[in-house]
């Protein structure tokens, strides 16, 4: 069966579905007749709020917690069940990156640390924000934002209930791919420009499944024994050469060339990041379909190649799924400021730094092929130095009334490949979440906030 999806001008298309979501749940064929002499309960409802922030993993939950914190009525809405983004959604840990911040650092410890909780880490995030005094809408997706002109001022919900339109001083976009911003007109980037070793295709990074696997004797393991890094098979050969070999062989799927284990709370499990799909859009609804299904089947592949050839995964079996696919590199919104490659390599500095000390390397799985682009290939790799995100990373150049926090800030293709990660991504929440609240309450736009009142907030953990 093929759809013909239309494709729909971005403002105006949302706008109108917006506008008529109320419509349509009170005009189904049914309507008249469907309360069966119960109350209706459908229709538009409606709330207001200081901030708002779209989107519960790191940066958003940062965001929302921040912004309580700075006297602000908050409302956080996620459209999943489950607070906590890609690590309880895509199985996505451990929780990577560096930066210098009490605030992460608190926000780590209180989750129970890096090495992820993924059965309980939502209820450790959900205390977070109840502490805050934030306040949180699971199960709400956003439908579209509601604009003025060029300003962002709320958005409407799609629930189960009905459309809920809620209004706020300020917004903040931490749904991971910018919806919010992309929605609202504000201009973006997307896929990869010419590199060291590729032309400029506009290449996102590949789509991936994580899973786990029980059953894994841990003495056994690589783990147990120096590290999968350092480990050496009798015939000399390293992890990687085996995968690599075994991806020429034929005994691996086509784009699975090296498998990752990582170490879970139990020694009995590791969690696997193997499975990849080059070549599609995680902003496209056809190619996320192709890509879950694509990826979950190579899962098997993996499982049996893991139970040939890793040392202790004999009786390994696939003890946990995720609900949806993890999804690297979609848009990056245009900011006040844009960090590069450059910035990271030469661990640059900001006046208005609102993140201080960023670490991770260029992380780029190969789009175009197997394993890696770039990171982790010795000789190949640009040596990331600790690094600042200005303010203006934030702050859509073109949109008012919204700040951005997690990999969709202002970036490279190659910059995003670094600041990616979970942790990082959480600190860039807590810089937005606190924006939003001084904007919010002296009643200005994002982009006229004062960084160093910021800065107070951040790093000296001074009140707003």
């Amino acid at each position: 069966m093929s759809l013909d999806l239309p494709r729909m001008n971005r403002r105006s298309s949302l706008k109108g579905l917006a506008m008529g979501a109320a419509a349509a749940f009170a005009g189904w064929p049914c309507a008249e007749a469907a309360s069966n002499g119960l109350p209706d309960k459908r229709g538009q409802d409606s709330m207001a709020v200081d901030v708002l922030v779209c989107g519960g993993g790191p940066a958003g939950i940062a965001a929302a917690m921040m912004a309580a914190r700075q006297g602000c009525t908050t409302l956080l809405v996620e459209r999943y069940g489950r607070l906590g983004g890609m690590a309880v959604q895509a199985l996505v840990g451990p929780l990577m990156g560096r930066v210098q911040s009490a605030w992460v650092d608190r926000i780590v410890d209180r989750i129970g640390g890096r090495n992820v909780d993924y059965e309980f880490i939502d209820l450790a995030y959900a205390e977070l924000l109840a502490e805050a005094g934030a306040e949180y809408l699971l199960h709400a997706p956003v439908l579209a934002p509601v604009c003025n002109g060029n300003r962002v001022t709320g958005v409407s919900l799609l629930t189960k209930q009905g459309a809920i339109d809620v209004a706020a001083k300020i917004t903040v976009d931490a749904t991971g791919d910018g919806d919010i911003a992309f929605a609202a007109g504000a201009a973006y980037d997307q896929g990869r420009a010419a590199g060291p070793s590729w032309d400029a295709d506009g290449l996102c990074q590949p789509m991936s499944i994580m899973f786990r696997v029980s059953g894994v004797v841990h003495e056994e393991t690589m783990e147990a024994h120096g590290g999968r890094r350092d480990y050496r098979f009798p015939d000399g050969r390293s992890w990687n050469e085996i995968t690599r070999d075994a991806h020429a062989n034929g005994e691996l799927p086509p784009t699975v060339g090296f498998i990752r284990t990582y170490l879970s709370r139990r020694e009995d499990q590791r969690v696997i990041n193997a499975t990849q799909v080059n070549g599609l859009d995680g902003t496209n609804a056809r190619d996320l379909t192709k890509a879950e299904i694509d990826a979950r089947r190579q899962v098997h592949a993996v499982v049996e190649f893991l139970r040939k050839r890793a040392p202790g995964f004999q009786s390994a079996y696939v003890s946990a799924m995720p609900a949806v696919i993890g999804v690297r590199e979609t848009r990056r919104i245009r900011g006040l400021a844009c960090l590069t490659l450059q910035d990271l390599v030469e661990g640059r500095g900001s006046e208005a730094a609102v993140v201080r000390g960023a670490s991770y390397p260029v992380d780029i799985h190969n789009p175009a092929g197997i394993g890696q682009a770039i990171g982790f290939l010795p000789g190949n790799d640009p040596q990331v130095q600790p690094y600042d995100i200005p303010y203006g990373c934030l702050v859509p150049e073109s949109v008012d009334g919204l700040l951005v926090a997690g990999r969709c800030i202002s970036g490279s293709h190659e910059a995003m490949a670094s600041y990616r990660v979970q942790v990082i991504a959480m600190a860039t929440g807590i810089a937005a979440g606190t924006a939003a609240a001084l904007a919010a309450r002296a009643g200005m736009q994002p982009r006229a906030v004062d960084v160093n009142r910021v800065q107070d907030v951040v790093f000296d953990g001074k009140p707003a």
